[in-house]
């Protein structure tokens, strides 16, 4: 069972987006340089460390690989085999997304992580890195089978680009247009942008990387609570 389209799924979708900016300022700032989410500019990094580029670490980037790849894998198996049930898998996605966040923020609070280490990647780094990243592989497989326009929740180039495609006088029909595509646009972008922001802030004022990590996590487990909690025929469709 799938979740109903909406205004409701919309809103929900652009909260994740807004915990993505908070995820990738504490994977850059303060574990890496790494990207966990956004796997496109990660696999630029990697390829960037193996020439040698001074300051970037390409075990980082190949544990936050390997992490995406692991959580996109047992994401999808798990929302199979729910879907299978006949059941809501949405929910479960999503506690499952963030009990790994959780996890992330555990290991960066008990091994000291407090920003990127001053010597090479340690193991807590990669233990926070390679849970980071899982919970964004099953984020990925969400969201792919949420296929909500316009909102991927963990990049925003394709946002951006049809947001301006669909601007008054430049309006493409092949990739839609109007006031409602345009908000889901404009949504995604500036709850990417205010993530980003307040994550960078946060750790800027000394916040500990565990403490901004844990809102996204706070944040992912209330939806998906939130999400059980209201009765099935509320939220979802066939599919």
């Amino acid at each position: 069972m799938k979740p109903r389209a909406g205004g409701v799924l919309t809103s929900i979708m652009v909260v994740l987006t807004m915990t993505t900016g908070m995820i990738e300022a504490v994977s850059f700032l303060a574990l890496g340089p790494v990207f966990t989410a956004m796997q496109t500019g990660n696999l630029l990094l990697l390829a960037f460390a193996l020439t040698g580029a001074a300051g970037l670490s390409p075990a980082a980037a190949g544990v936050s690989c390997a992490g995406f790849v692991v959580g996109a894998v047992l994401g999808s198996l798990l929302e199979s085999s729910v879907d299978a049930r006949e059941r809501r898998w949405f929910a479960p996605a999503l506690l499952a997304e963030g009990v790994l966040l959780g996890g992330g923020a555990l290991v960066a609070w008990h091994g000291g992580v407090d920003g990127p280490p001053a010597g090479p990647v340690n193991g807590h780094h990669f233990g926070v890195i390679a849970l980071v990243a899982a919970a964004m592989g099953v984020r990925n497989i969400t969201t792919l089978r949420v296929r909500v326009p316009d909102v991927p929740t963990t990049l925003s180039t394709r946002a951006l680009t049809a947001f301006v495609g669909g601007l008054p006088h430049v309006a493409d029909p092949r990739i839609g247009a109007g006031a409602r595509h345009e908000g889901r646009r404009f949504a995604s972008i500036g709850a990417m942008f205010a993530g980003g922001l307040v994550g960078g802030w946060l750790l800027h004022e000394g916040v500990r990387p565990a403490v901004v990590l844990g809102v996204p996590c706070g944040l992912v487990l209330l939806l998906g609570f939130a999400s059980w909690a209201v009765p099935a025929r509320r939220t979802t469709e066939p599919g």
